[in-house]
């Protein structure tokens, strides 16, 4: 059978609530942050990001928290055929939170939970045989059955020619030799847990660990001594994790110091937060070693990988992106605070999106009917009825859609309230505005807060939208009030983890010629503006866009891509605007929004035609633009 994966993790699956408020006491935390983790599931992830076609086999509850560790897993692009739904148990979790360098509170809520009630029935053959690795980790040799799983799946590995892999990761409390209020103890001396560990060490090509998890594989706490145990009974590459002294290799004889070890450099990194840290480290290792990489540079990578994780909020969403990697050890270290480098910053988010917020949108065909002002003008509206407009409006949408990719909605909170959260969890990319409509200078909608705070409550698939009449020759005081209001919902927008677009139209404000809206889109790069998405007005030459497009890529090659609006124009003059637009693949597709919903909303108003006709009237319009850009696609 071809080797389609490269590495199957096996064992924990949990929910991390992340406290949000560090260096206080895990019982006066007031907010959590919700990752996925586990150290299998983290390392998947990890190696994901990383290039390596990743998988893991565990188990998670038939719930809400089960639901969600599947999806965010495919969103990282893990393989998750090995993922078990366990109709009787509920997910794990974890409440942990960050004192200060030394201290990690955390709490395992695992009692008779999902993963560990995954068996020797779990374990596929033809889908281990599809690996060219199995790591395995140390919790779920602890339990009878859990082992048998682990067990079965490593017999499976060697008899396909897989390798195979141990990550130590010693828990003192999931072995039961330390009491729940003990989640932070890295360990306690057993000689039951070392008897059992070392039955197994056999069985392994790389073991992984730090010098207390060395200690209980080789029952002494004396390192170089546990290392010769466990070379005793394992002929294991074995690695040992020495924190800020990064990591060293031994694939032979253990010498007398671990200083004469293969290493690999550590990184001069603020530590902030040590959770999840080894398992960073462990992706970055498995990126060398399955690459048949030497051990000095193997430990590069995970000594990378791992810097990132102390360094960031959380485990799995600190791992680097492979981009990420390259461009952190080709630059350096400019400042150790890495979460605070907003170079680094702006190419970790870029380049890890996918896993945040999913969906492929390489195609963009938007219904946009975000307008409130255009709606409060038409006789009949009343804030009720417009909100039941909205809602046939994302029927139509859903309607054309129809469950595929590409396809997605503009809609507000204040009139469509209603629509915009039943769009939630329908596959359609969601965008919502904040500007007040018409306003010059920008003014937020009241919802969001002088200090844009009301974007924590959104939903994390909600795109933040901001449309901001400008022109390169606004004067100062005008470019200083809006760009300061653009800045700060920027920059709130990234601190909730949701992507951004901004909207500019330049046309309404003064004359325009090819190089304007590239000025302009220079200009909120060199502010430190950078969009998720560009929303910009039809370009009738090529010279237009291809100006605007090379104002993006000289300052952000991640960018998701440029979405052009309508501008109330008829389908025949948004159809000569595509087809110049569709010749860039930057351009990603349109946002249209009156010209499929204008009219239609005027005699509904009115009440001059059905909720049912005028669903279908929108939803033929909107299916007709989509054929437009679809066909100027094609046809470039």
């Amino acid at each position: 059978m071809s080797k389609t994966l490269d590495v199957i993790t096996i064992g924990r699956s949990s929910v991390d609530l992340y406290g949000m408020q560090v260096g206080g006491r895990l019982e006066d935390m007031g907010s959590f942050a919700k990752y996925i983790g586990g150290s299998p599931t983290n390392i998947a992830c990890g190696t994901a990001r990383l290039g390596l076609k990743s998988a893991v086999i565990t188990r998670v509850g038939d719930e809400h928290m089960g639901r969600f560790i599947r999806e965010q897993l495919v969103r990282e692009g893990v393989d998750v055929r090995g993922v078990k739904t366990d109709p009787e148990r509920l997910t794990a979790l974890v409440l942990l939170g960050i004192r200060d360098e030394d201290q990690f509170p955390l709490i395992f809520y695992r009692e008779n939970c999902a993963d560990m009630a995954l068996s020797e029935a779990d374990i596929d053959e033809d889908f281990i045989a599809e690996a060219r690795s199995v790591l395995a980790t140390g919790t779920h040799l602890s339990n009878p059955r859990t082992e048998a799983a682990v067990l079965r799946a490593l017999e499976l590995a060697r008899k396909h020619g897989a390798r195979t892999a141990l990550d130590i990761d010693y828990r003192p409390n999931l072995w039961g030799v330390a009491g729940h209020g003990a989640g932070e103890s890295r360990f306690v001396e057993s000689a039951k847990v070392t008897a059992k560990l070392q039955s197994t060490l056999h069985l392994f090509d790389l073991i992984v660990g730090t010098e207390e998890e060395f200690h209980i594989a080789g029952g002494t706490t004396d390192t170089i001594e546990a290392l010769r145990n466990v070379r005793a009974v394992s002929g294991a590459a074995l690695i040992c994790k020495r924190g800020a002294k990064g990591a060293v290799a031994f694939t032979g004889a253990i010498p007398d110091s671990l200083d004469d070890g293969e290493s690999g450099p550590g990184f001069p990194i603020e530590v902030f937060n040590v959770l999840g840290a080894g398992d960073g480290f462990f992706s970055g290792l498995m990126k060398g070693w399955m690459e048949d990489a030497d051990w000095p540079t193997a430990l590069k990578y995970a000594n990378a990988c791992g810097a990132f994780a102390v360094s960031r909020h959380g485990c799995t969403p600190a791992y680097p992106s492979l981009a990420e990697l390259d461009f952190f050890l080709d630059r350096g270290v400019i400042r150790p605070d890495l979460r605070n480098d907003a170079e680094l910053e702006q190419v970790h988010w870029a380049t890890n999106r996918q896993g945040r917020m999913g969906g492929d949108w390489s195609t963009m065909r938007v219904f946009a009917f975000d307008h409130r002002g255009q709606l409060e003008d038409m006789p009949g509206y009343t804030l009720e009825k417009g909100g039941a407009f909205k809602e046939l409006c994302l029927a139509a949408a859903l309607k054309v859609a129809d469950g595929q990719a590409g396809y997605g909605i503009l809609c507000d909170n204040r009139i469509g309230r209603r629509a915009l959260h039943a769009a939630s969890g329908s596959g359609l990319w969601i965008g919502r505005p904040c500007e007040w409509p018409g306003s010059r200078p920008l003014q937020l909608e009241p919802e969001l807060g002088a200090d844009c705070g009301g974007l924590e409550a959104w939903a994390r698939e909600d795109v933040v939208k901001v449309l901001c009449f400008c022109h390169p020759d606004d004067d100062d005081q005008m470019r200083a009030a809006q760009e300061a209001t653009v800045t700060r919902l920027f920059q709130a927008a990234r601190r909730n983890g949701l992507e951004f677009l901004l909207e500019v139209i330049p046309s309404k404000v003064g004359p325009v010629d090819d190089m304007t809206t590239a000025r302009l889109i220079r200009r909120w790069y060199e502010i430190g503006v950078y969009p998720d998405w560009w929303k910009l007005e039809p370009m009738t030459s090529r010279a237009g866009w291809e100006n605007a497009i090379a104002a993006i890529e000289a300052h952000d090659r991640n960018t998701r891509g440029i979405v052009v609006l309508g501008l109330d124009a008829p389908e025949a003059e948004l159809a000569e605007s595509f087809a110049v637009a569709a010749a860039f693949p930057l351009v990603r597709g349109f946002a249209v929004g009156r010209t499929i919903f204008g009219e239609v909303a005027r005699v509904w108003m009115r009440g001059e035609i059905s909720d049912a006709d005028a669903v279908a009237a929108m939803a033929g319009r909107y299916a007709r633009l989509c054929g437009i850009w679809d066909r100027a696609r094609a046809a470039a």
